[in-house]
């Protein structure tokens, strides 16, 4: 090994990826946790240790130049071995104290992981918890999280995942939104009535119509990113959407409907990456969300009155 060769600094290579990452110093920064002066001057001083210019600054783009362009590969390959290093050391650590990241949908996140957190406090006070609630899927390869509650099967060959939970998610309206208006009796009574979409019309369009539903983009007059705004616009009256059985049998205002028509099954796989299942923390934060979903387990509607 040359170790004369290796005369730059770590900081200063993480500082160039997020750059190409992220789209420009501001966002790097933030990416980083950092200021942009700070990633200006690592950037620069990067590109005087190695003699090469590294980006074109434009006003409000930053662009790679071709030894830039050379360049990126190798530090993505330097940023995931360093993503290992810190996988396996964090994997070796047996004691339940230090930080735990699980990132999970805004309901799952909201319903699940509270009386979770709760009883981790007791049993297991050493544990930092720090909840990412997106809908968003973090990347548990790159410690974006230590554990994940997702509604798909990760199919990494580094994951390991449990299936904690299968439940149904049923279209559901409100009571005031049946008193004034004609309960549907089959799926094609859908047709025109107004629909809360969890995405943008033409792919809730598109993602209902694979599943029989005649809803088209026109009748998705509202939509949301979060499962908690969808939940409180059906409960308000606004119209009809899919919800998960176990979150809406805790309102009384809520009606399931067409349910001997229309379900969809919804997994929830509890995740995380096979170097960390040895960290004593970890495992214990796995275990502790995977037996209250044991203790919780979801079933369908709930009989209407």
């Amino acid at each position: 090994m040359n170790w004369q060769s290796i005369n730059f600094d770590w900081n200063q290579i993480r500082a160039f990826l997020a750059t190409v990452d992220e789209g420009s110093f501001s966002a790097a920064a933030r990416a980083l946790e950092s200021t942009q002066p700070t990633l200006s001057r690592q950037i620069a001083a990067l590109e005087e240790r190695l003699g090469v210019t590294l980006f074109q600054r434009g006003r409000r783009s930053m662009i790679l130049t071709s030894a830039g362009r050379e360049l990126v590969d190798h530090v993505r390959t330097m940023a995931e071995a360093a993503t290992r290093i810190s996988l396996a050391a964090s994997g070796q650590s047996l004691a339940a104290e230090g930080l735990v990241t699980i990132t999970a949908t805004s309901f799952t996140a909201t319903m699940c992981l509270p009386p979770v957190i709760r009883k981790l406090s007791d049993t297991a006070p050493g544990i930092q918890i720090e909840v990412i609630a997106s809908n968003d899927v973090q990347d548990l390869n790159k410690r974006e999280a230590d554990i994940a509650l997702r509604h798909g099967r990760p199919d990494h060959p580094d994951l390991i995942a449990k299936l904690v939970d299968e439940s149904p998610a049923y279209l559901f309206v409100s009571r005031d939104w049946l008193a004034k208006n004609q309960e549907p009796r089959n799926l094609d009574d859908l047709a025109g009535i107004t629909f809360i979409g969890f995405n943008k019309p033409d792919i809730v369009e598109a993602g209902l119509s694979e599943r029989g539903l005649p809803i088209c983009r026109h009748d998705v007059r509202y939509f949301a990113n979060s499962g908690e705004i969808m939940l409180e616009m059906v409960r308000a009256g606004v119209g009809i959407s899919i919800l998960p059985s176990w979150i809406c049998r805790d309102f009384d205002d809520l009606v399931p409907i067409l349910t001997g028509q229309f379900s969809v099954d919804v997994p929830t796989w509890l995740t995380t990456h096979s170097e960390l299942n040895t960290s004593g923390r970890v495992r214990l934060v796995f275990d502790e969300i995977a037996e209250h979903f044991v203790q919780t387990k979801t079933g369908g509607p709930k009989d209407r009155p």
